[in-house]
């Protein structure tokens, strides 16, 4: 029986090339060998991957890909832990169509993921209202400068920080479908506290808890969707997350745009009422979440919902083909903690370094502009209600343009590559911003900023390039939460490099920006180098084995997660 730390289901024996390992009857002088399925992509060149036309399907054809589980002389090496929940659903032999794959993916969707990305909603409307507040003149009212907003950003970012891993833990502990709408319900309250606040502290604190209790949503619900999707599957999804975010940035803008008008009623500015009625539709989003969050695939039976979500037959298709994709996910029970062991083991996976560091830079080239665009639009002569209005075509474009790099990710299957691309996006705006801004006209800063933020943010594909080769669930879990700690160190980072005393061109801060975009492209191109020599090496030390030592290897090997040489790195 396959534990937590040894169970796999990548590499050279099927993920990297979507093969699987068949072993011949050791007896009968057979060998351990590579087998192509039938769908598996062929190597191909760049372009002819993104452009490929996509073959047609039979939908009542077998949709059941091959995997470890098809071969009973290895598959002892990959199953679940006794322990993991779905068990009792768990068939090497089940088969199912196309059909009846689709029609279950489709239902899971639109029964679980909708709402996660609703919950994602409520995150990003509390989270984001402060640049709509800082447009109806949050600072002025609070006699605060442009440091202490930076200031007030970086107290929501350590909160962040401090929650992050603990979160991740207790979530663990409790389930994802507990401890999220716990959360949620938490933020709101400090949300909804910035409503009274009246000097700076009360400020910095109200951003502080926020950020507090919002640290653990993220890797919480990218773990929680990983028990209903495959490894395929989540980098779409995870995109449709920060589509998300920007959506709701759009929405908030009308929200602001009309809430603005309450400036005055019962003595409160406008910015208040914002906080306060974004605050209230996070709580409401919270407490539904008890009522529509399901421990597993197999456990969405309730009270009210007696029958459950899924049927025993959709129940077994997600289960299986969850595990054929990849079996580490059978390795630990969805409410089992992750020991303080298991939390170094998986900090100290130097195979994941690389997106970490990649994690803190590549957000902070655009971020600054980001976070400025309300403030920077009105210094220049926009009013309170065109700045909320002109915000909205940049955010939709960047929505549009994240599901298109995701989308190129994944067809492409050069995450490395991609990401180098993103940067390329962003240098000549950001050289722009630093040579003209000052002759620029205001709606010619606009365009700048508005291609600039525009930029097609690679953080989905990268989540789901961090989750994939994590290869174990208790590394899967601390990975989400350490890159997103590097994202909010990238943030802590950005929000101090457009300064006072720089203003209103930020020359200098967007020479800083500038370099730290040339690095990234470096970065990215060392990692890429990474991970082929690292597959090179795996590759080169498996086919030295005879099969008789390949089976041994599986038998005995102490090799966890990813460092297992049946386990290939995407890059």
């Amino acid at each position: 029986m396959a534990t937590e730390e040894t169970s796999s289901g990548k590499g050279p024996i099927a993920d990297k090339i979507t093969s699987t390992v068949t072993e011949q009857n050791l007896k009968d002088g057979g060998t351990v060998t590579l087998v192509e399925p039938e769908d598996a992509p062929q190597a191909q060149s760049f372009f002819s991957t993104l452009f490929k036309r996509q073959k047609a399907r039979d939908l009542d054809a077998i949709a059941t890909v091959r995997s470890v589980f098809d071969d009973p002389s290895i598959a002892k090496f990959y199953l679940p832990h006794d322990d993991y929940e779905n068990l009792h659903r768990f068939d090497p032999n089940a088969r199912w169509t196309y059909r009846e794959e689709a029609a279950v993916r489709r239902k899971t969707d639109w029964a679980i993921l909708l709402w996660i990305l609703v919950m994602f909603f409520g995150l990003n409307i509390d989270r984001g209202n402060l640049s709509n507040a800082n447009s109806d003149g949050l600072l002025t009212d609070m006699g605060l400068s442009t440091d202490d907003y930076n200031n007030a950003t970086n107290m929501y970012r350590i909160g962040f920080l401090i929650a992050e891993i603990p979160s991740q833990m207790i979530g663990k502990r409790l389930g994802p479908d507990r401890w999220i709408p716990v959360q949620i319900i938490c933020w709101s309250f400090a949300s909804g506290g910035q409503f009274f606040m009246h000097n700076r502290a009360g400020f910095f604190a109200c951003r502080f808890l926020l950020g507090l209790f919002m640290g653990g949503f993220i890797p919480d619900s990218i773990l929680y969707l990983s028990y209903f999707y495959t490894k395929s599957e989540m980098p779409f999804r995870l995109a449709l997350f920060w589509f998300t975010d920007s959506i709701s940035g759009v929405i908030a803008s009308f929200i602001a745009y009309g809430v603005f008008h309450m400036g005055g009623v019962a003595g409160r500015e406008g910015w208040r009422w914002l906080f306060l009625i974004e605050a209230l539709i996070s709580f409401v989003i919270g407490v539904l979440s008890f009522f529509l969050l399901f421990p597993g695939p197999t456990q969405t039976k309730t009270r009210w919902n007696p029958k459950g979500i899924f049927s025993e037959r959709e129940e077994s298709i997600i289960v299986n083909r969850v595990l054929r994709d990849d079996p580490s996910k059978g390795g630990m029970h969805n409410r089992e903690a992750i020991s303080l062991k298991m939390l170094w083991q998986s900090l100290k996976d130097y195979d994941l370094w690389p997106i970490y560091l990649i994690g803190i830079l590549f957000e902070i080239p655009t971020s600054p502009p980001k976070s400025y665009l309300t403030l920077s639009l009105t210094d220049i002569g926009f009013s309170t209600f065109h700045t909320t209005l002109l915000s909205i075509p940049v955010t939709v474009f960047a929505a549009i343009n994240l599901l298109l790099v995701t989308e190129l990710a994944e067809r492409t299957h050069q995450i490395s590559i991609v990401g180098l691309f993103t940067q390329v996006w962003s240098l000549p705006f950001l050289i722009i911003l630093y040579t003209s801004a000052g002759s620029l006209s205001n709606w010619g800063m606009y365009a700048v900023s508005f291609v600039l933020l525009g930029w097609p943010s690679p953080q989905a594909a990268q989540v789901g390039w961090c989750s994939r080769l994590s290869n174990a669930v208790r590394t899967r879990a601390v990975s989400a939460a350490a890159f997103n700690i590097m994202i909010q160190l990238s943030g802590i980072a950005s929000s101090n490099i457009y300064r006072s005393d720089d203003k209103p061109l930020y020359r200098r801060g967007n020479k800083q920006l500038i370099a730290i975009n040339v690095a990234n492209i470096v970065v990215y191109a060392l990692a890429k180098v990474y991970y082929v020599s690292r597959n090179r090496w795996k590759k080169a030390q498996w086919e030295k084995m005879s099969s008789e030592e390949k089976i041994t290897y599986l038998e005995t090997t102490t090799d966890e997660g990813n460092k297992r040489l049946d386990f290939m790195f995407d890059s």
